[in-house]
């Protein structure tokens, strides 16, 4: 019987982690704290799921579990002598979070205080990045390397540096007000835009898709864009992740496999997302007004493209590629120039993107980024290179960490093959 729990203390830990350590910090204030609170119910929950089964609702006994201990450490400290009193000497041990002053910024959302606290300027912006993912993301240290593309090391000294800073600092855990609010806006919208990167195209695992991950930073989206009505960007990446979403239905098969963009049945997009992804989009180009679209904004432009485009073939090639061109000059990076490439390819031909792609082979940050190869490999395969197309396919596959993923390469490994 042991598996079973143990398995579903694996996936409940995963979804819940995020909100129990959101919720803990509430109480004791501190990030890391909260996260070593967090490990500790889990430890808790290894020992007892096995021997007395799984809990009708996991999340909460998690929840409990650690704002039990909590509680015992606020009162057997010291130092969390004035947390202490807030909470109050004759809390129960299983009571909820205490309730906090209004104000008419406030919003009551532990998840989001836990973004804002963990993307303080005090850190560095590689540091508030790393952190959030793995506080609020649940990613594992060598998730986050693959998602920003640097090594493990690095991201596992970022996030011991930054808890200790957040410390050290007495940074309080809150959603900030006025212009400190707007300081922090872009790395929280980038730490919400990674988490839901994660969950629609995991970097590891069994599973091409977590839609956990994606639920919770459409979310948080949301919830900023009706906190600051006058941010073009917050807007930009809340249609940005509405129109992604929307696609969620058609991107796996029946078994859990990955359908790619042109084979999926787009009668399973949801409308009602894509509907709310040109609302928002809207509200985003309004609020620009004749000013520059920013990054987001001009994501979900090119997202827009594809989610009201009925079939693959009907889809605006030229116009993508123009808004990566204008996403290459505003936020240039390499992973955009690889997609550049891919729309070039499709508005004028795998020739001159494949000059594009062999462009970006010597970049170190792409060096281990298994979708140049991928890329590079569908071009080769497009212009009748089999048998480079093949060794692209295998070298792709062999650099995802991801086993839905590989299978898909490997597939396309052997298609050339035959070709």
């Amino acid at each position: 019987m042991e598996p079973q729990p143990t398995a579903a203390l694996e996936t409940v830990f995963r979804l819940e982690s995020p909100r129990v350590i959101a919720g803990v910090a509430r109480l004791v204030r501190d990030v890391g704290i909260a996260e070593e609170l967090t490990q500790d119910a889990l430890l808790a929950a290894l020992e007892q799921w096995p021997r007395d089964g799984v809990p009708d609702n996991p999340g909460a006994w998690l929840m409990t579990t650690a704002r039990r201990r909590a509680v015992d450490l606020i009162r057997r400290r010291e130092t969390y002598a004035r947390k202490l009193a807030e909470i109050g000497r004759d809390l129960p041990a299983s009571a909820p979070p205490p309730e906090e002053p209004a104000d008419p910024e406030d919003i009551d959302d532990d998840l989001l205080r836990l973004v804002f606290t963990a993307c303080h300027p005090v850190l560095s912006a590689e540091a508030r990045i790393a952190l959030t993912l793995r506080l609020l993301g649940g990613l594992t240290t060598p998730e986050i390397a693959r998602a920003r593309l640097v090594p493990e090391s690095t991201v596992a000294q970022r996030i011991v540096r930054a808890k200790r800073t957040l410390a050290r600092k007495n940074v309080e855990f809150e959603v900030p007000y006025g212009p400190d609010r707007a300081a922090r806006l872009g790395s929280v919208l980038e730490v919400i835009y990674l988490i839901f990167n994660e969950g629609y195209a995991a970097t590891a695992g069994d599973d091409w898709l977590r839609p956990a991950l994606c639920e919770d930073a459409l979310r948080l989206a949301r919830v900023l864009s009706a906190l600051m009505p006058k941010e073009p960007e917050v807007h930009g990446l809340t249609a940005l992740l509405e129109f992604q979403s929307s696609r969620t239905a058609a991107r796996t098969g029946p078994d859990g496999e990955p359908v790619l963009l042109r084979d999926q049945n787009r009668h399973r997009w949801n409308r009602l997302l894509i509907a709310r992804g040109v609302t928002a989009l809207d509200h985003a180009r309004a609020t620009a007004g004749s000013g520059a679209p920013g990054p987001y904004v001009l994501q979900a432009a090119i997202a827009a493209c594809h989610a009201t485009s009925y079939t693959y073939e009907e889809t605006d090639w030229p116009r993508i590629a123009q808004l990566y061109g204008l996403l290459a000059a505003r936020a240039p990076s390499p992973v955009v120039e690889l997609n550049r490439a891919v729309a070039v390819s499709m508005a004028e031909g795998p020739a001159p993107a494949l000059v594009l792609v062999d462009a970006l082979v010597a970049e170190p940050a792409l060096r281990d980024y298994h979708l140049l190869p991928s890329v590079r490999g569908d071009l080769l395969l497009r212009l009748g290179r089999t048998a480079e197309a093949r060794a692209e396919f295998e070298r792709a596959a062999s650099l995802t960490r991801n086993a839905r993923e590989r299978a898909l390469l490997l597939d396309r490994a052997r298609e050339a093959g035959t070709r």
